[in-house]
């Protein structure tokens, strides 16, 4: 997708040297900088960005639509965003440093910028969300209240322990059941000014009576490595060792990528009561949503499927439904990669599903996350269900989720009604006169 950028002039007034300039900066005060021609602005740059990621080109920030971009160049560099010309660079004078501030005017989306230096194609990313107004803080919107960090010792995982945060919005009444909602690697989700900003959108959401108040559990994969000997530790033992991967790492993909019902029965029969003794949950999976991006996602997915009578509303990022825990233990017929085929065969769920993925977004080892999700989005279609699927061009990055996730939500949680406790989701009449999805070969040279 191709967008409007306007560049931000460099005006010739005072200098000036703001008290934030030895600090890192956000994108507004980098412009200002610029704006004002001060002499502060190299420091600033180079606190603002890492020395490794200026010398590779991929140095950026963004607030919205405003962005600002800089890198190390022998020449001057010509900026390309979503492959048309840019603003041009400036250079700091006596370096080998350009930058320029630009506005990208697609917010709520994915961008990608890259550079032309002497000829040849230098840095850039293909990961460049522009947040819109709703995943920041607005005035006049109360913020939620979140838990310190919780720990919970699975007997279901043999001793595991996990931790979880409980973000309470300001306008939750006790007296009032509250919705709710689970996210897979919750921490990923709790810095307000980072690259997925969640409970700013939450936030903004309920007070635009866009979503309802819910009360939110942010959780991380579990940790086995304190419980010896016991038969969760000894296979994700084994699994690490086969595959090369942190006792951390492999305990998540345990958990996540598992196509079983163990998952759902720890959140549904460990977890959840704990939240729900401290709080006036809903019982009705209509008032209960999931989510979570690449082994996160298909968690999520697969918590949904197994117990649908718990959650019926799912968000999938860069969804890895592939073959990662496929017979890996084997109590288990199904992997990953078979989600399509039981979409096809299996009785059909009452499910509203987001799926987000780009093109990008590439694995060798267990399959291809794009072919995957291709494959999830026209079962889902072909079976019925109330479903979208928003495909960029990412990598496995949460970039394309983060910047839709004002969307997402509201489209997840459209039509909710607080006096009702179910409803049979129907795919939207847009969709249904859409063909199914097909491919086309982007990454070879034309024949």
């Amino acid at each position: 997708m191709r967008c409007r950028f306007i560049l931000t002039g460099i005006l010739a007034v005072s200098l000036i040297t703001p008290a934030f300039a030895a600090e890192k900066s956000d994108a507004t005060q980098l412009t200002e900088l610029a704006k004002s021609n001060s002499l502060s602005l190299r420091d600033a740059i180079t606190a603002s960005f890492e020395a490794k990621s200026l010398k590779e080109g991929t140095a950026w920030t963004a607030r919205g639509p405003d962005f600002f971009f800089a890198t190390e160049a022998p020449a001057k560099p010509e900026l390309f965003i979503d492959g048309a010309s840019g603003p041009q660079m400036q250079n700091l004078s006596g370096s080998d440093l350009w930058y320029v501030a630009a506005r990208i005017e697609a917010v709520g989306r994915l961008h990608s910028y890259y550079y032309l230096v002497q000829g040849a194609k230098f840095g850039g990313r293909l990961d460049l969300p522009a947040f819109g107004p709703s995943s920041y803080q607005q005035p006049g919107v109360p913020s939620g209240t979140l838990s310190p960090k919780i720990v919970h010792t699975s007997k279901i995982y043999d001793g595991m322990k996990s931790e979880y945060w409980i973000y309470v919005p300001a306008q939750y009444d006790p007296r009032t059941p509250a919705a709710l909602m689970v996210f897979q690697d919750g921490e990923g989700y709790l810095d307000r000014d980072g690259r997925n900003p969640a409970l700013n959108v939450i936030d903004n959401l309920i007070a635009q009576k866009r979503i309802p108040v819910m009360i939110c559990v942010f959780i991380n994969p579990g940790n086995i490595e304190g419980s010896p000997g016991t038969p969760t530790f000894n296979f994700v033992k084994a699994y690490s060792d086969k595959w090369q991967r942190s006792m951390k790492d492999s305990m998540r993909s345990t958990q996540y990528d598992t196509v079983s019902d163990r998952y759902p029965r720890f959140l549904r029969d460990e977890v959840l009561p704990e939240v729900e003794a401290k709080y006036n949950i809903r019982k009705d999976a209509y008032s209960r949503s999931i989510t979570g991006l690449s082994s996160g996602a298909i968690c999520a997915f697969n918590m949904a499927w197994q117990m649908p009578d718990q959650f019926s509303r799912v968000i999938s990022w860069i969804g890895s439904f592939t073959g990662i825990q496929w017979k890996e233990d084997p109590a288990v017929a199904d992997g990953g990669q078979d989600y399509p085929e039981k979409i096809l065969r299996e009785p059909h769920r009452n499910l509203r599903v987001w799926l987000q993925d780009g093109s990008e977004d590439v694995e060798a080892l267990y399959g291809s996350w794009p072919m995957a999700n291709l494959r999830m989005a026209n079962a889902l279609k072909f079976k019925g269900y109330d479903f979208h699927f928003s495909f960029g061009k990412g990598t496995h990055n949460p970039g394309q989720g983060a910047a839709e996730f004002p969307e997402e939500m509201t489209w997840l949680w459209r039509d909710y009604d607080s006096s009702k406790t179910a409803q049979t989701y129907e795919m939207e009449p847009s969709e249904k006169t859409k063909p199914p999805f097909r491919v086309s070969i982007t990454n070879r040279d034309a024949e």
